[in-house]
């Protein structure tokens, strides 16, 4: 149904003008599972930003992408749990050990634990990109080998881009999450990304969750671009 569909539908708030990214999700609210807090918003205007919109009662995903030693990084996840969010997230490759000491800080949450999901391959790398990084396997095996690490290593799932799915559902099964970026309607331009599925395939193929910016926050009316899309999730299901 719509309302289901609309749930798993989190909103980019790459802005970092605050009364903005307000607006936007006092425009959405009812109509979106959550918002997602990035690294142009964090920067900007840091955990006081993330707590004026969490205080509007959207769930936060806040997609710092954390990458360093363990340590640090576990130290970073335990500072983000007092901002209260409903997803976060950590580079895959930065190892076992980290993604582990990741998860263990996620769990020493005092209240709700956030669910920590590890980033793979940017959906703005293709094949060419990683050759030229010195990484000698295809968009799909880089995936697959770190997703692999991810729940090896006890996170909650990846964010992958559509095109793997499907492929990520068969090696790790139905309880991984898949948060899906790179998402555009039929009616939206592609922008910068260049593995991208409308609403409807990545919801058909066995999507999770789904991150949408511009088409939803460019919009005219933000909440009636977000009802069209959880209508084409339902009509894909």
């Amino acid at each position: 149904m719509e309302g289901e569909n609309s749930g798993r539908i989190f909103v980019a708030l790459d802005t970092t003008d605050l009364d903005a990214a307000r607006e936007i999700c006092r425009a959405v609210s009812g109509h979106v599972g959550g918002v997602k807090l990035g690294k142009e918003f964090f920067t900007a205007l840091g955990p006081q930003g993330v707590t004026a919109i969490g205080g509007l009662g959207l769930p936060l995903f806040l997609d710092l992408k954390f990458h360093d030693i363990p340590n640090t990084v576990a130290g970073a996840v335990t500072s983000a749990l007092a901002l209260g969010p409903f997803m976060l997230n950590v580079h895959a490759a930065g190892g076992v050990a980290m993604m582990r000491a990741a998860a263990k800080a996620a769990r020493s949450s005092p209240g709700r634990r956030p669910l920590v999901l590890g980033v793979t391959v940017l959906t703005s790398l293709d094949e060419a990109d990683l050759t030229a990084a010195g990484i000698e396997a295809s968009p799909l095996d880089q995936v697959k080998r770190l997703a692999g690490l991810a729940q090896e290593s006890g996170l909650d799932g990846v964010v992958c881009s559509g095109a793997e799915i499907e492929p990520l559902r068969a090696q790790c099964g139905v309880n991984f999450k898949l948060v899906v970026p790179g998402i555009r309607p039929d009616w939206a331009a592609a922008g910068d990304q260049k593995r991208i599925l409308t609403p409807g395939e990545a919801v058909a193929r066995g999507a999770d969750f789904l991150v949408i910016g511009r088409p939803i926050t460019a919009a005219d009316d933000p909440g009636e671009a977000a009802s069209r899309i959880a209508a084409e999730m339902a009509d894909a299901g």
